[in-house]
């Protein structure tokens, strides 16, 4: 009887420097490749280099669902040619591509490559150092995206800035699940601009915002509660004020739900 075929959905290559050469190896892979659904590339030491590489493959490609290029050595340029290619994507579900090096200039270009594509749900760009700058593209593409549903960006040092332009995407998008902003300096402000976003779009679908761990005025408390926001795990601090919190808690009983994740 002759053998089934085998198919390999999944594939992880993480790990191991394949660097410039591994990348243009892997690309003419791809490029023939009617069979990976989950392509996993950490920790591979590509660069700039390597990009120019993995564009094409990236572009042309339209069966892997889920790429992981997450720990590698990606700077501003390469930001700009990857972001080409998630525009012109029609297969990625799943991006990750955070702990690179992309700045405000390479943060831009992956944000319009962002607000182009209308078929990716799920986008990781943490640990990189995006800026307001990188924010405010952020922000500009939450307007016009309508598909993206988890969005991580934290640890990107975004400041309050950064933070409202964030908020102004927020205001009008509709599609948007989740939201990582942790171990950025928004301070207060920041998360205040954010949740009257939120409250001011009446069809957002945010159903859980992560929130940097940041000391909370009344005004804030007032605004998660107008909002209905629940704090499920870790109540932001507000002062000193323990009795205060446990009535808090008390009172904020639905969705959506911020998790604060403080360690205070």
């Amino acid at each position: 009887m002759p053998k089934e075929n085998c198919y390999i959905s999944d594939v992880d290559l993480s790990d191991n420097k394949l660097g410039v050469e591994g990348a243009k190896a892997f690309s003419a892979m791809l490029l023939e490749n009617t069979i990976v659904v989950f392509l996993q590339l950490s920790g591979n030491e590509f660069d700039n280099h390597a990009a120019k590489y993995l564009v094409d493959a990236i572009t042309a490609n339209s069966k892997v669902e889920i790429l992981d290029l997450s720990y590698n050595m990606f700077g501003d340029k390469a930001g700009e040619i990857l972001g080409t290619a998630i525009a012109e994507n029609i297969g990625l579900k799943e991006f990750k591509i955070n702990r690179n090096h992309f700045h405000s200039q390479g943060a831009a270009a992956l944000a319009k490559g962002l607000a182009a594509n209308i078929f990716l749900k799920v986008l990781d760009v943490s640990y990189n150092g995006f800026g307001n700058s990188g924010a405010a593209a952020l922000g500009e593409a939450l307007k016009a995206n309508t598909v993206l549903e988890e969005l991580n960006v934290s640890s990107n040092r975004i400041l309050v800035e950064g933070a409202l332009h964030i908020a102004a995407g927020l205001k009008e998008n509709k599609t948007l699940k989740r939201l990582n902003m942790t171990r950025n300096p928004v301070q207060s402000e920041g998360c205040h601009g954010v949740l009257k976003a939120l409250q001011a779009n009446s069809g957002t679908g945010i159903e859980i915002l992560d929130l940097p761990d940041i000391p909370v005025n009344k005004e804030l408390v007032e605004l998660c509660g107008a909002v209905k926001i629940l704090f499920p795990n870790n109540l932001p601090r507000y002062g000193r004020n323990v009795k205060l919190q446990s009535q808090l808690k008390a009172e904020l009983r639905t969705q959506p739900k911020v998790v604060g994740n403080s360690q205070n």
